[in-house]
C-alpha cells in the first residue's frame, strides 16, 4: 500500500524553543517538520495549490535548521535542509547512464502514425487482426531528466546529455524529487522524467528577473533548463519547478518482471515515490481510455486502437493545449506491452517502440531583407534568408534556412518578398510560401552564387545532387573550422569550454588548425611570452578550466572518436556500427587505408557489407582515406589521445562478435527483428557471406548465399537452431 502524504497537524511541541528540547523532543520535531515540509513542497511544486504562505513555510525551515545545528546527529536523510541546496558547485560532473536515456523519432501526420503502426506490425509478425494497444502521453516542454534510487534512497540525478553521458544534477534535483521512496520499491529504481516551469512560475520568474534588471527567459522551457542547470542548488529551490515521470531506466529485474505493460509499471513506480504521473498520462487500449491525460482535458471511449483513436487522442490535446498550465511540444504514443517493447528494441537512439507526435508548426509573416549563404564543414553550399525580425512561437526570427537553389527557385523567392515563416517542428525556422500578389514590382531576383563567398574557390554541384558545395576543401577556413566545432561538439568529444566562439577565437589567433592542436594547447601555451589566461574574458581560472576540460577528454570511445572525424554521409548511427564491426582503432586504420588504395579489395567490400553501410559511405571513407593530409592530422591526434575499443552488447553471450548472415524468409521472427536481437547480443550482421562470416541463418527459399556459405564452409543454421543457439 502506498502512504500517502497527510496534511499536517500542529505540531505537539507547538513553539516551544529548540534549545529547550531534549534529545527525544528534537527527533520527534524533526520528524514533524520533515514531513509537514514534504506535504507543502508537494502542494506547490507537484499541484500548484500552496497550503502555506511564504512566511510560514519560511518559519518551519529556519526552525528545522535551528535544531538540526543544536543536535547535528539527528539530521535526517530526508530532511527539508537537504532539499533546500547547497553551496555553489566547482562545476557539473559526468554521468554515465546505466541504460542509455533515448530520444524519440518524430511523426507529423496520421501518415505518419499510420507507417509506424505498419512498422511495428511487420517487425513483430503481429496479423491485422490483432490489436497493438498503445500509451500515450502529452509531450512536455521541458528538460529530460535521470533519478537514480538505491533501496528507496535518492542517490544521484543526471540530464539526458547526450544519451550515453549527462551532466551531474544531483543536487539540483534534491530540491524537486522526493529524497526517499515509500511503499512497495525495488532495490534499484532509476526514474526518467522531464522537469518543466508552468505558466504561472514562469511569469513571476520573469518579473523578479526585469526587477533586478536582468534578461527575461524566452520562454518557460527555457527557464526550466536554465533553472536545472544552475551551480547552486539554492537557486534551482527558489525557481518554483515541476516534474513528472515517463519512464525508467535500470530496475531491479525481480521487481520489473511484476509487471507486463508500460502503463502499470509506471503506476508502480508513481506508488513507489508519489511521484506526479498519473494527472499527465493517457492509456489508449480497445475498451477505454484507462488514465485521464491531465485534469483539463476530457475523457473519452473508443472502440478500437487505430491510427484513427490516436488521431482523436491528438486533436483532443491540440484544442486543449493552450487552456493548459504549462508547455507541451506535441504527444507520445507507446507501444504498452513490455515484452513487445522489448522485442522492438531501438534503432540509432530512438525506440522502436515510440514516437513523438509534434504539433503544427506555429506560422508568421514578415519580409525577406537579404539572401546570403552559409558553408557548411562538408563544404555544403546552404542559402539563408535575413528577416525583418518577427515573433515564431515565442521567439524572435531574424534568419530563416532556405535550404538550397531548387528550393529558392521552387518557392520563387525574391528579396523584398513578403513570405511565411514557420518554425518545424517548433524550432528550426523556414520559409513556407511566398505572397506573390503582395508584390510591389521592387523585389529583387536572387542569383545564386558561383564562387565560394569564404575562399572564392568554384562551388560546383554533382549531376544528381541538390547540394551545391565549395570545392576548396583543403583551403577553405569555413569548412576547417566547421569540421572543428564538429570536433568538439556534443556527440563528439563534447570537450567543456571549448564551444564555437572558442574554436574560432583560437583559429583566428592560429592556435587551433587541427584536432591534434586542441591537445597540444596547454603545453604550447606555458611556453608563450602572452598566456591564453591573460586575453581579455579569460583569466587564470578560465584557462585552468579550459585545460582540464580538454584532457578529460583524451580518452574516448571508438564510436564517438569515428563521428568526430566528420567524414561525410557518417552519423552517430553508421559510427557505432562501424565501431562494433572493427572493435579497436587500429584494426579499423589499417583495413580503411587499404580499401583507400583499391576500391575493389576486400577490405572495401567488408566495409560495405556491414548491414546498414551503403555504398555512399564506403566512397566517402575512402575518399577521406586516400588524402594525405587526413592521415598526417590523423597520426599526430592518435599522438595525443587514447581510443578505447568498442563496447559490444552482452559480451557473455554465445554470439559476442561472430558475424551473422540472415537469408531466405524467416517464420518465427521478422527480418528486423532477428537482425535486432543479433546485435543486442554483441553480434555483427552482415549483407554478404565472406570467408569472416561466422554463421548464415537460412529461411525459406534460401538463395545462393547457401551455396557460397558452403564453398567456404561457413555454419549453416535453421531458423530454429539459431533461436536455440541465442535463448
Amino acid at each position: 500500500m502506498t502512504k500517502s502524504l497527510e496534511k499536517p497537524t500542529k505540531s505537539l511541541l507547538g513553539d516551544i524553543a529548540p534549545s529547550s528540547m531534549t534529545k527525544e523532543n528534537a527527533e520527534n520535531e524533526l520528524e514533524y517538520l520533515a514531513n509537514a515540509m514534504a506535504y507543502y513542497d508537494n502542494k506547490y511544486y507537484q499541484d500548484d495549490a500552496p497550503e502555506i504562505d511564504d512566511a510560514g513555510y519560511d518559519y518551519l525551515r529556519q526552525r528545522n535548521e535551528e535544531i538540526e545545528k543544536l543536535f547535528p546527529d539527528l539530521v535526517r536523510d530526508d530532511s527539508p535542509s537537504k532539499k533546500i541546496g547547497s553551496a555553489p558547485a566547482k562545476g557539473f560532473g559526468k554521468i554515465k547512464h546505466k541504460a542509455p536515456m533515448l530520444s524519440l523519432a518524430n511523426a507529423f501526420s496520421e501518415e505518419d502514425i499510420k507507417d509506424w503502426l505498419e512498422r511495428i506490425r511487420r517487425f513483430l509478425n503481429i496479423p491485422e487482426t490483432e490489436e497493438i494497444e498503445v500509451f500515450a502521453e502529452p509531450k512536455m516542454d521541458g528538460l529530460s531528466f535521470s533519478a537514480r534510487y538505491e533501496n528507496g534512497i535518492f542517490i544521484q540525478g543526471a540530464t539526458r546529455g547526450d544519451g550515453e553521458v549527462g551532466e551531474d544534477i544531483t543536487e539540483n534535483l534534491k530540491t524537486i524529487l522526493p529524497l526517499k521512496l515509500i511503499g512497495d520499491f525495488p532495490e534499484i529504481l532509476e526514474v526518467r522524467g522531464e522537469v518543466f516551469m508552468n505558466h504561472h512560475n514562469f511569469k513571476i520568474l520573469n518579473e523578479n528577473q526585469e526587477k533586478e534588471g536582468k534578461k527575461p527567459f524566452a520562454n518557460p522551457r527555457n527557464a526550466a533548463a536554465g533553472s536545472l542547470r544552475q551551480l547552486d542548488s539554492s537557486i534551482t529551490a527558489n525557481r518554483k519547478l515541476s516534474y513528472y515521470i515517463f519512464g525508467w531506466g535500470e530496475v531491479s529485474q525481480d521487481w520489473l518482471d511484476k509487471f507486463k505493460t508500460h502503463s502499470n509499471l509506471l503506476s508502480g513506480i508513481s506508488k513507489s515515490g508519489d511521484f506526479s504521473l498519473n494527472k499527465n498520462n493517457f492509456h489508449i487500449k480497445k475498451e477505454r481510455f484507462n488514465f485521464p491525460i491531465s485534469n483539463d482535458v476530457d475523457q473519452t471511449i473508443a472502440d478500437e486502437v487505430t491510427s484513427f483513436i490516436i488521431m482523436h487522442f491528438y486533436n483532443m490535446v491540440c484544442r486543449d493545449r493552450s487552456t493548459l498550465p504549462y508547455d507541451i511540444d506535441g504527444t507520445v504514443y507507446k507501444v504498452n506491452r513490455l515484452d513487445y517493447q522489448e522485442r522492438l528494441g531501438k534503432v540509432a537512439r530512438s525506440p522502436r517502440w515510440a514516437i513523438a507526435h509534434k504539433f503544427p508548426a506555429e506560422q508568421a509573416q514578415t519580409i525577406i531583407e537579404s539572401i546570403d549563404v552559409q558553408v557548411g564543414r562538408t563544404g555544403a553550399i546552404t542559402p539563408v534568408a535575413r528577416l525583418k525580425p518577427i515573433t515564431v512561437g515565442g521567439v524572435v526570427v531574424s534568419n530563416a534556412t532556405l535550404h538550397n537553389q531548387d528550393e529558392i527557385e521552387r518557392l520563387g523567392i525574391k528579396i523584398g518578398d513578403i513570405v511565411t515563416i514557420q518554425r518545424a517542428g517548433d524550432v528550426i525556422p523556414q520559409v513556407v510560401n511566398v505572397d506573390i500578389d503582395a508584390r510591389k514590382g521592387t523585389e529583387e531576383k536572387y542569383e545564386f552564387p558561383t564562387r565560394c563567398p569564404v575562399c572564392d574557390s568554384h562551388i560546383v554541384r554533382d549531376e544528381g545532387e541538390v547540394v551545391a558545395r565549395c570545392s576548396g576543401s583543403m583551403i577553405c577556413p569555413a569548412q576547417i573550422v566547421e569540421g572543428l566545432k564538429h570536433f568538439v561538439s556534443r556527440n563528439a568529444f563534447d570537450i567543456d569550454g571549448l564551444g564555437t566562439k572558442q574554436i574560432e577565437l583560437f583559429w583566428e589567433k592560429d592556435l587551433i588548425k587541427q584536432p591534434s592542436d586542441i591537445f597540444t594547447l596547454e603545453e604550447r601555451d606555458k611556453k608563450e611570452l602572452t598566456s591564453i589566461s591573460n586575453w581579455p574574458g579569460f583569466g587564470k581560472k578560465s584557462a585552468y578550466n579550459l585545460f582540464e576540460g580538454i584532457n578529460n577528454r583524451r580518452k574516448i570511445s571508438l564510436e564517438r572518436f569515428i563521428y568526430a572525424l566528420g567524414i561525410r554521409h557518417i552519423g552517430q548511427g553508421n559510427a557505432k556500427l562501424i565501431a562494433r564491426n572493427y572493435i579497436n582503432v587500429d584494426s579499423w586504420l589499417i583495413e580503411m587505408k587499404k580499401l583507400a588504395k583499391d576500391r575493389e579489395s576486400t577490405p572495401y567490400e567488408d566495409l560495405l557489407n556491414i548491414d546498414g553501410v551503403g555504398e555512399k559511405v564506403a566512397e566517402s571513407v575512402a575518399d577521406f582515406f586516400a588524402e594525405e593530409h587526413n592521415i598526417d592530422s590523423l597520426n599526430n591526434l592518435l599522438n595525443e589521445i587514447d581510443i578505447q575499443d568498442a563496447e559490444l552488447p552482452n559480451n557473455e553471450s554465445s554470439i559476442a562478435g561472430k558475424t551473422v548472415v540472415f537469408t531466405g524468409t524467416l517464420e518465427k521472427l521478422t527480418r528486423g527483428e532477428a537482425k535486432a536481437r543479433a546485435e543486442s547480443l554483441g553480434a555483427k550482421v552482415s549483407g554478404s557471406v565472406s570467408k569472416k562470416t561466422d554463421y548464415v541463418v537460412a529461411g525459406e527459399a534460401a538463395g545462393s548465399k547457401i551455396k557460397k556459405a558452403a564453398d567456404l564452409g561457413v555454419t549453416i543454421l535453421t531458423e530454429d537452431e539459431w533461436l536455440e543457439l541465442i535463448s
